[in-house]
């Protein structure tokens, strides 16, 4: 399948063209404190025209029924959000030597109303995107993160996410991960 370039997207952010839509699907989050648990994941990336993307992610925890009732064929209760961020990409436009070719520099800002807000950056190409957190800030009663690396990757036409996070007095390490399918472009 061809992929066309969204209408009206800026061209500063052509690099990212390819995460433009809705995504869905599933994931597992597991972090020291935290036992594992599955997910549902929505990302959606928007382009209202500007030299930027935006972004939001909702992450939902799946909720196993009590009892077998809850299985007979009635719509389940959506689960309550377990995380949630808002945000923008950007492709800066200078272009650094130690960016090698056919990769391109990226930058993700990110809010979460945990109390934090995060700035990465990294580089984009070839359906992959690897970013590291340069500044992380967070209110007097914010979640205490320090850190935080993630990838993104579009392998079969799915999109591949990873997240890895260094909070509460923990070490850089896996935080949580995903496999989403486009539902709309």
């Amino acid at each position: 399948m061809a992929f066309l370039l969204p209408e009206g997207l800026a061209p500063e952010v052509y690099p990212l063209a390819w995460l433009v839509g809705t995504w869905r699907g599933e994931g597992v989050v597991a972090y020291p404190g935290i036992d594992e648990a599955t997910f549902g994941h929505e990302l959606v990336v928007t382009s209202d025209g500007g030299p930027y993307l935006g972004y939001t992610s909702t992450i939902r925890l799946v909720e196993v029924p009590d009892d077998a009732s809850a299985l007979d064929g009635g719509e389940p209760e959506p689960a309550p959000v377990w995380a949630s961020e808002r945000g923008y990409w950007r492709v800066p436009p200078e272009r650094p030597d130690d960016v090698p070719p056919g990769r391109h520099r990226v930058e993700l800002l990110v809010a979460d109303p945990s109390g934090h807000v995060a700035v990465y950056v990294g580089a984009v190409g070839n359906g992959r995107i690897d970013l590291v957190s340069d500044l992380v800030a967070r209110t007097a009663t914010g979640a205490d993160v320090t850190a935080g690396r993630r990838l993104y990757g579009l392998v079969n036409g799915e999109l591949m996410w990873a997240h890895d996070l260094a909070a509460f007095g923990q070490p850089l390490q896996s935080y949580a991960s995903a496999r989403l399918s486009r539902v709309e472009s």
